[in-house]
């Protein structure tokens, strides 16, 4: 109920924050305006949103696309292929990996991939960075709840496949998988959250440029940089317009959320 009430409450702020955008700018120009220089005055500023809007899609969507199947991957291997010792060393190194700060893991990629990649494409800070750096991120948050939901298939499962002689790979995509979909959709959407999410590791490996990448070595800026690097110094319909940024990824996170219920329903009641 506490917290319930302090996402409400969250919300309504965002919310309430961002209609000097909605009525000063307009929802349009967050589409249509030619580039991103806000001012605190509407009528001085540029407010397209798009850009930043796309990087912010294109990095959160390819990061999980690569996390999902390795996550997965890695939760099988836990449970059906390794020893019991080193499932349980495995699964430790996950969880230490889950509690590094994103700032860390943002510091290793500013000093140690950033130089690589540029050596390859300049100039380094790009999309790619930070998908890679996103990945590696959100792969032990997918990897440990996948690991939960292969663990919570019912045993006689696994008796009835060995019964029928089936081997353990046909056993784990035939019928630990489909058994798991519902939890196995849960840790990707919250994996997919955790991207959209991100800040500090974004912020300083993929450039923080305001344009379109026409290709993945280019430097994009996401929703959640944006907000950390300019809220410091926004005022008036700039500020607001932060807001609004912010109210964009409460949307998507709720999108999300609301997605990621309807179809565990349906997993749940066999309708899929």
């Amino acid at each position: 109920m506490i917290a319930g009430s302090v996402v409400v409450v969250i919300g309504a702020f965002v919310v309430g924050e961002s209609i000097p955008a909605l009525t000063h700018i307009g929802g349009s120009r967050f589409m249509t305006d030619e580039s991103w220089h806000p001012a605190a005055d509407a009528s001085f500023g540029q407010f397209n949103l798009l850009p930043i809007l796309i990087g912010t899609v294109l990095s959160s969507f390819a990061a999980i696309s690569v996390a999902a199947p390795l996550g997965i991957l890695s939760a099988a291997f836990c449970q059906f292929y390794a020893p019991l010792r080193v499932a349980r060393w495995y699964r430790l190194m996950i969880e230490l990996m889950a509690g590094v700060p994103s700032v860390v893991f943002g510091l290793w990629g500013l000093v140690v991939l950033v130089p690589i990649i540029a050596r390859i494409h300049p100039p380094g800070q790009s999309l790619f960075t930070g998908i890679v750096i996103l990945t590696l991120m959100i792969l032990p948050t997918v990897a440990l709840l996948s690991d939960a939901a292969l663990a919570s298939v019912p045993r006689s499962y696994l008796q009835g496949a060995a019964a029928l002689g089936l081997s353990r790979a046909t056993t784990t995509l035939s019928v630990v998988i489909p058994a798991a979909r519902s939890g196995l959709v849960t840790a990707v959407l919250l994996g997919l959250v955790r991207a959209i999410g991100e800040t500090m590791a974004v912020v300083m490996v993929c450039g923080n440029v305001v344009r379109v990448p026409s290709g993945p070595f280019d430097p994009i800026r996401t929703l959640t940089a944006t907000i950390a690097l300019e809220m410091g110094y926004a005022r008036g319909d700039h500020r607001a317009s932060l807001f609004f940024c912010g109210m964009i990824l409460l949307f998507l996170v709720t999108l999300l959320v609301t997605t990621m219920e309807i179809v565990n329903r349906r997993l749940r009641h066999g309708t899929t």
